[in-house]
């Protein structure tokens, strides 16, 4: 099965977070959080659609004035999704530049921000190159179960995490795959053919049983045509088979609130993407600043019931000890002790 998109952390561990998230087969990719991206090709920054910002502090948001340097002048529509108070942040990145001459270029770049409420609201504006990039405000929309982004074979889910300041983690979930079983096919006497995705796209959204079906191939013999109801079909030569599940959280504090939510967003999760900056011997420096410890990154894993656990966002402080944060996180994975042991409380500082 065709895997629907490849993963990669843009700067590795140890660098500024950016989960570059390729739809290789539709030249399309998104990202998860927007850090210093120079290593990124400028072919797969004009690949970007939605960039999901966990908040936005500087290593987490700096890569956006790339990203628009490279989309500028092109015919272009950037969506930015972020947690609250992200509007004001995008308001300002664009508006600290003069835009004077921003109406010489023929096309327009579009870009879309929205910012995630704790009410589920999600508040959004746009800022159109032909109007200089000033705001303007756009209808509100709502977020079901935090999702910020519901496409016909993937969704991505937010939910809100403390970092002292409000913060998003995200999850892309792939809607199940629909696969001919062709034996069956076989059987029934009808060809393959273009009208396979048809049927897998109603199928998806759950058509009524009684749709009609019009098969139409070509053979030696001629043309031919059938109708056959969009239920018999489903049912008889259609096997659903799950999608995969990417989850990405970073820079959290480590306290009960943060530890069911992320155990919720990442459940069963088939790569989850964890920051793990400090060791556990650093472990009050991680609670001073609201990060994780490797052992608290490797905990949350195993609490998620995660398939594979990736974590990043290595401090600088363990420069050359990356193989024992990646032990460690590792280990409290591999260990069922201790899984939901809750920090102290602590007074944050910021980062």
């Amino acid at each position: 099965m065709r895997p629907l998109f490849q993963t990669r952390l843009v700067n590795g561990t140890s660098g500024d977070p950016a989960l570059y998230i390729d739809f290789e087969f539709r030249r399309r990719a998104l990202l998860f959080d927007l850090g210093d991206i120079t290593t990124l090709a400028p072919r797969h920054v004009l690949r970007l659609t939605d960039i999901f910002v966990s908040h936005a502090h500087m290593d987490h948001f700096i890569g956006f004035d790339r990203v628009l340097r490279l989309m500028l002048g092109r015919a272009k529509r950037l969506r930015l999704y972020g947690p609250p108070g992200f509007l004001d942040r995008v308001t300002h990145r664009v508006l600290g530049y003069t835009w004077n001459l921003v109406a010489n270029y023929p096309v327009e770049l579009v870009i879309e921000a929205a910012e995630l409420e704790s009410n589920g609201t999600v508040r959004r504006a746009a800022f159109r190159s032909r109007n200089r990039f000033e705001r303007t405000e756009l209808e509100p929309a709502a977020a079901r179960e935090g999702v910020l982004l519901d496409e016909e074979d993937f969704r991505v889910r937010a939910v809100h995490l403390d970092h002292s300041i409000p913060c998003l983690g995200f999850a892309l979930e792939e809607k199940a795959h629909l696969n001919v079983w062709k034996s069956r096919l076989d059987e029934l006497g009808l060809p393959t053919g273009p009208w396979l995705n048809e049927l897998k796209r109603l199928a998806r959204r759950d058509a009524p049983d009684d749709t009609p079906m019009n098969i139409v191939w070509s053979d030696r013999d001629g043309e031919h045509r059938e109708v056959r109801p969009l239920g018999m079909l489903r049912r008889e030569i259609l096997r659903e088979v799950p999608g995969r599940t990417i989850a990405y959280v970073v820079d959290v504090a480590f306290h009960e609130r943060n530890q069911r939510a992320i155990t919720r967003l990442a459940h069963g999760a088939d790569l989850f993407y964890v920051e793990a900056p400090f060791l556990n011997e650093a472990s009050a420096r991680a609670a001073a600043t609201a990060h994780l410890t490797a052992g608290q990154a490797g905990r949350l894993a195993r609490a998620a019931a995660v398939k594979r656990v990736i974590p990043f966002h290595f401090s600088p402080r363990h420069t050359g000890e990356e193989d024992r944060l990646e032990a460690q996180v590792q280990d409290a994975f591999a260990d069922p002790v201790g899984t939901t042991v809750a920090s102290p409380p602590v007074s944050y500082r910021g980062t």
